[in-house]
């Protein structure tokens, strides 16, 4: 996985506001692929996240995916 890659959250996040499935992308890789910082974004492109993240917590999106949406409002 490499910076600007499209990445699926693979659990939820401690804080809860982001779940398994919700994509972000990947802004910087540190330590050869280890970890990574991934901004995750509304689809009209405001800002929900930035979380630095484990090899083993993200996963690229497939080709043969779908992009779903929910409501972060009806969550809080």
């Amino acid at each position: 996985m490499n910076e600007f890659d499209l990445v699926v959250l693979q659990e939820d996040t401690a804080n809860g506001r982001l779940r398994i499935g919700d994509v972000g992308t990947i802004l910087t890789v540190y330590n050869e692929g280890k970890g990574f910082e991934v901004e995750f974004v509304t689809l009209t492109g405001e800002a929900v996240a930035v979380e630095t993240l484990l090899a083993h917590q993200i996963r690229p999106v497939r080709s043969s995916e779908v992009l779903a949406v929910r409501d972060l409002a009806l969550h809080e």
